[in-house]
């Protein structure tokens, strides 16, 4: 039997003996993909639903992000940054525009663009603020999710997260998310940085009340505290905007991203911020063997360009309001509420109905891929190539399992 010839059950039972068991996955296989559609080893055909968590934006393997990666295959892959190399300018350049912020430091994962942030409010924090050595101070809020490092899991409220990691990290406040009355309590004068995400992703699409970001960026301007922006799932037209931030129409001292910047074939990362903030950095104080490498970056200039030129915010959007509005509709007794914004949408279940799981399963073996969280929650979050039919044609079968 040759490696190409694997069943779905002999690559799960394979999986399941050589592979650490950290992830809990739907029982199915994905062996090819295009557009919203992928497809398992004996050939069933699935929508997604979950775009590898808001990666895969712009729909997998888009023609564009495919040629740019073959093209910059062929001529250079990496050169770390101990030398210049000609792409990572011209990437710095184009997400510097497309950010309105005067410098970006590329890393590769999202949790390592977090840790540049945490690192770049806590550097500032002794340079420029004047806070005492080893003091800085960061708040956060409950029911986070930024990554996966030791640090980043000091501060966070998941319990699986966190159980025998420590000893974690000091240095951050947790207070309850959409509380700007806890956020003002929670500043000292070792306070740094707030980091937020403008939804909550992980903890089931949980929106914020209008007015969050805007006062968090008040409460910083009064207190000379940075604001930084988890955007690593947000980011990218997922909420109907470039940024979840701009529903607001405020601008974050720094801005973290991830996911779909790398098109869904490269995993690019970064964090954009002004000289002001970003200037901090001197050589030798932080890095990453990869980050700005020249294959990531043509992966990333061709990701922003897909984005931007087919209009992916206001299709995220107008087919964002139509799937809730569809969902909504049901008037299911499963349902307690659907939010979201733009093509980021929770489904809360009733706790009488059961757990998320067993709807997910369904779905799924009815050609809908999509995930639970937190036990009770269903995220929908298509790539944003997909269209009005292909909602209503997905419509049919959610109407099937959870009307």
């Amino acid at each position: 039997m040759t490696e190409t010839n694997y069943s779905s059950q002999q690559l799960i039972d394979m999986e399941h003996t050589f592979g650490a068991h950290n992830y809990h996955p739907l029982e199915v296989v994905i062996s090819k993909a295009e557009g919203i559609w992928v497809e398992d080893p004996e050939g069933k055909r699935y929508i997604d639903m979950l775009s590898a968590y808001s990666a895969v934006n712009q729909g997998h393997r888009h023609p564009a992000i495919i040629k740019a990666l073959k093209d910059q295959a062929d001529v250079l892959t990496l050169t770390s940054r101990a030398f210049f190399n000609d792409k990572w300018p011209v990437f710095a350049k184009k997400l510097s525009e497309v950010t309105g912020k005067e410098m970006i430091l590329p890393m590769n994962t999202g949790a390592e663009a977090v840790e540049t942030a945490i690192k770049t409010m806590r550097k500032w924090g002794y340079r420029v603020k004047g806070v005492e050595d080893n003091q800085a101070e960061i708040i956060v809020f409950e029911e986070n999710f930024h990554g996966r490092t030791t640090t980043i899991i000091s501060f966070s409220t998941d319990p699986d997260a966190k159980k025998d990691y420590g000893p974690f990290t000091p240095g951050f406040k947790i207070v309850p998310y959409n509380d700007l009355e806890a956020v003002k309590k929670a500043v000292t004068k070792n306070t740094v940085g707030i980091m937020v995400e403008p939804i909550q992703g992980e903890a089931g699409v949980v929106v914020p009340s209008d007015g969050f970001l805007k006062g968090l960026r008040e409460i910083a301007d009064q207190n000379n505290i940075l604001l930084a922006v988890d955007e690593v799932q947000t980011g990218f037209c997922r909420t109907g905007k470039l940024f979840a931030f701009q529903h607001e129409g405020i601008i974050p001292d720094i801005i973290i991203m991830g996911k779909a910047l790398g098109g869904g074939v490269f995993p690019v990362s970064g964090v954009a911020a002004d000289k002001k903030v970003l200037g901090v950095f001197e050589p030798g104080t932080h890095g990453s063997t990869f980050g700005g490498n020249p294959l990531g970056c043509a992966v990333a200039i061709a990701a922003i360009d897909v984005l931007l030129n087919e209009n992916l915010a206001d299709k995220s959007k107008e087919l964002g309001q139509y799937f809730m509005e569809q969902l909504r509709a049901m008037n299911s007794d499963k349902i307690e509420l659907v939010r979201g914004k733009g093509l980021l949408i929770g489904v809360v279940m009733k706790k009488s109905a059961g757990k998320a799981r067993t709807y997910t399963t369904r779905l799924k073996e009815k050609g809908i891929l999509c995930k639970e969280t937190h036990d009770w929650i269903i995220r929908f979050a298509p790539p944003l190539v997909i269209t009005k039919q292909d909602i209503d044609f997905a419509m049919n079968i959610i109407r099937e399992v959870l009307g």
